[in-house]
């Protein structure tokens, strides 16, 4: 940070959110005041890609370090479109905030890696509706920008639904040398006349209309309000249709994310004056995931887990300071009723 003050503003921030509770709002912070915080998001100019370059070239030394020798491992990239839902009027903040699918509020892409044990959330684009680059158009644009020390070292598979299983995109990701599995709709036409839905063969070779190159079709079948609704996927890898399938349903663990990601980091309380306010809360809402995951991997937790206890513990091995600062903060609240009690306390800061 360019100064000393927005450090500890930077610091405070990270602090609120890896509280871990999801009711992270400024008002809530114990070491800076919500105009401090405001300023430090709306105002203030410190370089937002520098942060996210330093973020990302932690990542990327991560993600080479696990390579082996021998066959390319797999990296998974999953694209899905996810709503942080707001009420109100954000007139302020122009076509970000706006209704889609029935869901009103900031309407974001999200490109998801996973690799072994790393979940990363890498980049994100904001949808701002009709007449703007569509939920694919901006996949390919998270596909664009990632960088070829990854794709070159790994097996690249993009995973999504049916929202980016246009023909532009699976043909960008063939170009790429990676494979596309994605969801289709059962009434998309194939170059003999039939649809989708006619196909009775798992893991048969079909060719649909506009796509050059040919794909292999399967199916899953999800249980919706009581009925089994058959959902497709086609694979541009030849693969089995059980393989197919398999590889079809890991594209909900993005899912998974975006289910720790709001109620336990704040993703979804941006309250900012600014567009660039709200994509920087965006940034340090992610980056602390990141934060507290890489706590988690620290500590070799084999078990289930507990992304509160491991923001807890991202707090406390990461931002000390900040925690203990809370706490004083809290006990100079409490210190009336406490004395009140007949209990006393005395903080002296001791040199060693």
């Amino acid at each position: 940070m360019p100064t000393s003050y927005q450090q500890e503003t930077l610091e405070s921030i990270f602090g609120l959110i890896l509280c871990g509770q999801g009711n992270s709002v400024p008002d809530h912070c114990q070491t800076k005041s919500a105009s401090a915080i405001s300023r430090f998001l709306n105002n203030y100019q410190w370089s937002t890609r520098s942060l996210i370059r330093t973020v990302r070239s932690l990542i990327i030394k991560f993600i080479l370090d696990q390579r082996k020798r021998g066959r390319k491992p797999t990296l998974q990239v999953i694209l899905d479109l996810t709503t942080l839902e707001k009420v109100g009027n954000f007139t302020h903040l122009g076509n970000l905030v706006r209704v889609y699918n029935h869901k009103k509020g900031l309407h974001i892409v999200v490109m998801y890696l996973v690799l072994g044990n790393w979940r990363i959330p890498w980049s994100f684009r904001i949808y701002r509706g009709k007449g703007t680059p569509s939920p694919s158009q901006l996949a390919q644009k998270l596909l664009n920008n990632l960088p070829k020390k990854i794709t070159q070292n790994f097996q690249v598979y993009v995973l999504g639904d049916t929202a980016f299983g246009t023909i532009k995109l699976i043909d960008n990701i063939r170009k790429k040398s990676g494979h596309a599995i994605v969801g289709i709709s059962k009434n998309r036409t194939l170059t003999d006349g039939r649809k989708v839905s006619d196909i009775k063969k798992r893991g048969q070779q079909v060719y649909l209309n506009g796509l050059k190159l040919p794909v292999f079709l399967s199916w899953i079948w999800l249980k919706r309000d009581g009925k089994m609704i058959q959902r497709f996927v086609i694979s541009t890898k030849p693969m089995k249709g059980k393989t197919i399938a398999r590889w079809g349903k890991r594209r909900w663990q993005i899912e998974g994310f975006f289910k720790t990601a709001k109620p336990r980091f704040s993703l979804h309380r941006f309250g900012q004056k600014t567009r660039l306010g709200v994509y920087r809360w965006l940034i340090l809402c992610l980056v602390s995931y990141l934060l507290a995951y890489w706590v988690y991997l620290h500590l070799g937790k084999s078990d289930n887990l507990d992304w509160f206890y491991c923001a807890q513990q991202a707090l406390i091995l990461l931002l000390p300071h900040i925690l203990l600062l809370s706490i004083f903060n809290h006990l100079d609240t409490l210190m009336p009723w406490l004395h009140e009690l007949s209990f006393d306390f005395c903080l002296i800061r001791c040199k060693i």
